[in-house]
């Protein structure tokens, strides 16, 4: 049995809780006169690569996949949806397995790994709500196909991000619902008929809302207030301060309200490196700046995401004004309900733990420990 000790990030108050067999078997009061707080782990449901390692390069391996992991398990995150961008099928298969190597082989990517997201290749051709996406590899979706990537991945695609402006994704989406994945709606120019349409159909989420859109739209009508106002569909969110402004932010989430708002990283490979110019498989040349802002050399453009979801969290509280009991419920517990109900802090779930220290208007938690299933993954 394993007993850690720390501050529960809503109350203040010290707790103690008790961890055997990978399961939490106890949650009490405690005598503690530090100042970690304890917490379920962090859950990015959309991570494309971090520290030089990427995803969606062409030769990614099984190794490239485990040290991912264990970069992300030193920033708090136990749980994550590793994501492939539009690209070839023969490219996001080859990756797919790399991923599945990966969890064969090290167990604790296996637990860290509970899916697999893809985002795209079914959605928007137009510049714009295209993103850093590949044009030539945009298709309309094929349930044929992700079948394949189904069979490819052993069952482990979770999550499909798509544009609805297809005529075929009605019939897509409540295929792909049926074999249990979620469907969420992204890289879109959809109108807001396509939209709500698209949650009729069993869409559940909106892909970074806000962002992979055109930066011009009318006024209203238009995609951004269909996606708040359908109350079928939970948004994610990337709250690093470069993404969204604060107003945008707040209102954003107000709409959604606490329970269907998510944080996600989008983490692309330069993250954590020097600041500096980095040549991407994906995107190609990009700079990093110190504060964490990654985009195209030259242009008022985001080329991705740089900081991980701790940081998220913590600028998510500085933005919003929101506690850091809400915003981890935004990292931990929400995003978790698309993944079998992982990250939550109770008698019975599972022991994926991280204990850190963070003050008000600091702009990222400082991770002391990470546990996997019980097991310390990560320790400063």
């Amino acid at each position: 049995m394993t007993r850690l000790v720390g501050r529960d990030p809503a109350t203040g108050r010290a707790l103690a809780v008790e961890m055997a067999g990978g399961r939490i078997t106890a949650i009490t009061a405690a005598e503690y006169d530090g100042d970690l707080y304890l917490s379920a782990g962090l859950i990015d449901l959309q991570v494309n690569g971090y520290f030089g390692l990427d995803l969606n390069d062409h030769a990614v391996t099984p190794d490239c996949v485990i040290a991912l992991t264990r970069r992300l398990f030193a920033v708090g995150v136990t749980c994550y949806q590793p994501t492939l961008i539009t690209a070839s099928e023969t490219s996001i298969i080859a990756a797919i397995r790399a991923i599945v190597r990966a969890r064969q082989v090290d167990p604790q990517t296996a637990e860290a790994i509970a899916g697999i997201h893809i985002e795209g290749p079914f959605i928007s051709p137009n510049d714009g709500p295209r993103g850093a996406h590949p044009a030539n590899q945009v298709r309309v979706p094929d349930l044929a196909e992700l079948s394949r990537w189904q069979a490819a991945a052993e069952g482990l695609i979770t999550m499909v991000t798509l544009s609805p402006h297809f005529a075929e994704a009605p019939e897509f989406i409540a295929g792909a619902v049926a074999q249990s994945i979620h469907i969420a709606i992204g890289h879109t120019d959809a109108t807001p008929e396509q939209i709500h349409a698209a949650a009729a159909a069993g869409a559940t989420l909106s892909t970074h809302l806000g962002n992979g859109a055109a930066a011009n739209l009318p006024r209203h009508p238009n995609f951004l207030w269909a996606q708040l106002a359908d109350d079928r569909l939970s948004a994610s969110f990337i709250a690093d301060g470069h993404h969204l402004p604060a107003d945008t932010l707040i209102a954003m989430q107000r709409a959604k309200g606490l329970d269907r708002s998510i944080l996600v990283s989008d983490l692309a490979a330069p993250g954590g490196l020097q600041p500096g110019i980095y040549d991407q498989p994906i995107g190609g040349r990009v700079q990093l700046w110190a504060d964490g802002r990654l985009g195209t050399p030259g242009t008022p453009y985001l080329a991705g995401a740089a900081l991980p979801l701790s940081a998220c969290v913590a600028r998510a509280a500085m933005m919003t004004g929101l506690s850091l009991a809400d915003t981890l419920v935004m990292a931990t517990r929400n995003p978790g309900r698309f993944l079998k109900g992982r990250g939550v802090l109770e008698i019975g779930a599972r022991a994926d733990l991280i204990r850190f220290s963070w003050e008000k208007g600091a702009r990222e938690l400082r991770i002391v420990e990470t546990y996997v299933a019980g097991e310390p993954v990560w320790q400063s």
